[in-house]
């Protein structure tokens, strides 16, 4: 647990972050709030079995603790929630678009072929501890607000309050809470920014032209380019 009352220096160097720091996102909450609000988190705990992970949509709310707190749901016939008694040690994982790079976009490579494969990738990882909550009040909340937040890009968004109530009441009884309060937040954004500017150039106009998890790199790598 982080001893630190700031914000800032509860992001701890967990994650491995090469010496040159270009990797090192510069505001971990917000990577956080980005991939929250589109990708579901890994969720990774010790268990009497060995290591159990979930994946689960996460509701990032900032306001809550020192660095905030992720909220989610697990079936209730999964089994990995039993294996959280109190606070349990936690990580979740939360991933961006990512993109194998060919050495043959560098410009690099071109001139002296002294270059080998990587992949680009963002990433954040959210430590702390995590607890159950079973309480229907609780999952309703939850439900109503990860699928407002899902549902709000569509063009007629379905609500909770569509689906019959003794519907939905059954629905929660078949899930249960997890609350991770966070600790410490590592996030990452390897990117190429570790190129020379022609490499960089040609890796984001390659994957420009490349498939949808190529083009989706390509715009973090735009985003990351005024900082170069």
């Amino acid at each position: 647990m982080c001893a630190v009352a700031t914000r800032a220096a509860c992001y701890g160097p967990a994650m491995y972050q090469p010496d040159h720091g270009r990797f090192v996102a510069p505001d971990p909450a917000v990577s956080l709030t980005e991939l929250a609000a589109v990708v579901p988190a890994t969720l990774v705990t010790v268990t009497t079995a060995g290591l159990a992970a979930s994946i689960l949509p996460m509701l990032f709310v900032p306001e809550n603790g020192p660095l905030g707190t992720l909220r989610g749901h697990l079936a209730r016939a999964n089994p990995h929630w039993r294996e959280l008694p109190g606070d349990v040690e936690a990580l979740a994982i939360l991933s961006g678009p990512d993109a194998y790079v060919s050495p043959g976009l560098y410009e690099t490579t071109r001139r002296t072929g002294r270059d080998v494969p990587t992949w680009n990738y963002t990433t954040v990882h959210a430590h702390g501890t995590i607890a159950v909550r079973d309480d229907p009040a609780w999952l309703l909340a939850l439900v109503r607000s990860l699928s407002d937040r899902h549902e709000a890009g569509r063009p007629e968004p379905w609500s909770v309050d569509d689906a019959p109530a003794e519907y939905i009441e059954g629905q929660l009884r078949a899930i249960v809470g997890v609350e991770l309060r966070i600790s410490r937040l590592d996030a990452k954004h390897k990117l190429s920014q570790d190129r020379e500017t022609a490499d960089f150039a040609g890796v984001m106009a390659g994957f420009s032209a490349g498939s949808p998890n190529e083009r989706a790199v390509a715009d973090e790598m735009r985003r990351e380019s005024p900082a170069r």
